[in-house]
Parts: structure tokens; sequence; C-alpha cells
């Protein structure tokens, strides 16, 4: 079993984590994956449930904030415009996201015949990631099968590193994936929880920071980026929590998870896409008016700070583990990266 950031002695921030330490800390969130890994495959699906309901009759408070544009994703301009999310979130590779959006459509018509007939249509969100490194891009391996079995093989206790989205990305040129982690926000009208999901796959060695220590330019005595001289990657960072917010305070809230990545030495370069997803499920939203004014429950913006930090830590952390978790991965034309782990195993590397 591969160990996580914390089992190096690495504790990121002051805020207690949840019971796992993942997104689906956040009661209700599932997460599911489909790996294709063999050859020059190596790429996959990563699904974000946000609750097990109808999500189309019952919306999340949502927001999306573009961090650095240069990546591709759907549905994110009405989550901006509307303030809500219908569907579930699916992480794919770059040239992916057409089949991942019909799939989701697919998915949302079976359980609503209404669509399309009674009522409007369908805001499928899916982000990506360039995995053509590892990965042969333009064979277009996903299929919509691949797309409805990560968004029904879904787990609370799920993988991390090399698995679904995860599996061809890179990060900080080493091997990259999907991590995860969490922390509890304690206020005196209870105690929540704040989840983050990460695909990694930017930043360049040398920049890479573990808990502030520049573990980076140790490792760029060992490791010669293939090739790469620039930061050319991308990063999809998804952000749950039951805390009672608006629209506009939790836009405020995915925000800050720009201190996370900053915090690991990322510095948003120009070919790099960074894209935060959030949504609460402490209120949800009816999809049909029923003749009566909608409640919604938030927090006070004096309040919001223990988030702030909170969306910070865990984006932080979620980093690290993609990293530490990945697994060695050969993939088109043999091109391969070392992980993490193995970097430190082999030159007896102390992360704290």
């Amino acid at each position: 079993m591969n160990l996580r950031i914390r089992d190096y002695g690495v504790k990121i921030g002051s805020l207690e984590t949840g019971k796992l330490n993942k997104i689906t800390d956040v009661a209700g969130v599932k997460v599911g994956h489909t790996t294709l890994s063999e050859g020059s495959c190596q790429t996959g699906v990563t699904a974000v449930i946000p609750h097990e309901r109808n999500l189309f009759k019952e919306k999340l408070i949502a927001s999306t904030h573009v961090i650095n544009g240069f990546g591709k994703t759907m549905g994110t301009i009405q989550i901006k415009e509307l303030g809500t999310l219908e569907t579930p979130i699916v992480l794919t590779n770059t040239l992916n996201i057409g089949v991942a959006a019909e799939a989701v459509m697919e998915k949302t018509l079976e359980t609503n015949p209404d669509i399309g007939r009674s009522t409007g249509s369908i805001n499928p969100v899916v982000g990506e990631c360039n995995d053509m490194y590892l990965n042969d891009l333009r064979a277009m391996f996903v299929e919509k099968e691949h797309v409805h079995k990560a968004m029904t093989e879904t787990k609370i206790d799920f993988e991390e590193g090399c698995v679904g989205a995860g599996t061809g990305m890179l990060c900080y040129s080493l091997k990259g994936g999907v991590g995860s982690s969490s922390r509890t926000i304690p206020l005196e009208h209870g105690n929540y929880t704040l989840g983050v999901l990460v695909v990694t796959n930017f930043g360049y060695i040398s920049d890479l920071r573990i808990d502030g220590k520049p573990v980076g330019e140790q490792l760029s005595r060992y490791v010669i980026p293939s090739g790469e001289t620039k930061d050319r990657g991308s990063i999809m960072v998804i952000i749950a929590t039951d805390l009672p917010v608006s629209e506009r305070q939790l836009n405020r809230i995915i925000k800050r998870s720009v201190t996370g990545l900053s915090r690991t030495g990322s510095v948003i370069t120009t070919g790099s896409g960074e894209v935060a997803i959030g949504f609460s499920t402490a209120n949800k939203i009816p999809h049909e008016p029923n003749g009566d004014l909608l409640s919604t429950s938030t927090i006070h913006d004096d309040e919001i700070d223990e988030a702030f930090r909170a969306v910070g830590e865990a984006t932080e952390e979620a980093v690290l583990n993609a990293l530490i978790m990945a697994t060695p991965v050969k993939g088109r034309g043999g091109n391969e990266r070392p992980t993490l782990s193995e970097l430190i195993e082999k030159y007896n590397l102390s992360l704290n």
C-alpha cells in the first residue's frame, strides 16, 4: 500500500483533517475512477459525485474560478452565471472532454425524462489536463462506457495516485496523478468540513517545495526533465464543503486554493491551466419553483477566514498526496517519469 504525505512525517497547516483526509469527508460526496493503463494508453476518468440523489432536481450552490485559463472545460460559464451545479464533475484528458460531456448528459437524461420536453437542457461539467507525454492523446481512448463506469462505481475511500484522470499526468517533472485532502472548520454554530481533490499536471522540478522545504532544488541534481524546460501542464482543483455559503462566498473561498498551489512551488505559468470548481452541499436548490420563497442559510462573512485557511491547506496537501502516491508508468514511446517515493528511497531523502 502506498504511503500518503503524512506517513513521511509531513503535516501541512494547523487545521485538523477529516476522518479520511479526503474530499469524501464531506458527507454525501463520492468519487469514482476508470483507469486505462496499457502501453501507449495511459489515461482515464475521475468522477466527483456531489450527492446521491437527483442532482438535476436538487442543485447545489457552486462556483468556478480560473486561475490561469490555458485549459478546456465544459459547463463552467453556466456555473459562473447561475451559481449552481446540476451534474457530477467529470475529469479526463484534453481531447476526451467531448465524449465525457456526452456521457454525463446520457446519465442525466436516464433519470430525468422531462429534460428536452417540458423543462430545459443539461449543463454537464467536465475538466481536463493534457497527458500527452505518457498517453497517446490523439488516440482518444476514453469512451462513454468508461465515463459511465466512473460515475457509477464510486467510493468514499477512493484511490489516489496514478488512477482515473491522473493515470498519465506529470507533476513537477515527476509522475503526478490524483490527490485529495480535507480540513475541518470549527465555528460557533457547528463543525464543518472542506475537502479538495486535484488532478496534477503542472510544475517544474526545481520549484517543488514540501511544507516550505526546497525539496525540488535537491531533486533537480538527480532528475533531468526529459526535454522539458517549461511548465506546460495544468491542474484541476475540485472543492467540496458542507459549509453554508452563498455563491459569492464560495467563489471567495475557492479563489484561495491558489495559496496552496503556491506553497508547493507553483508560479502559475502561462502554459499551465489552473481551474477551480467548488460546491457546497449545505443548501439544495430545487429545479422547479414551488410557489414559495427559497430560504438558504449562509455564514457571516466575518467567519470565512477559517475556510480560506482550510482550502489552502487542503489544496497544498492534495497536490503532495498526488505526488507521493504516484506509481511508475511507462507510456507512449517508452516515456516515463520517476516518482517522488522512488527518489526518496533511492537517495535517502528526508521530507521533514
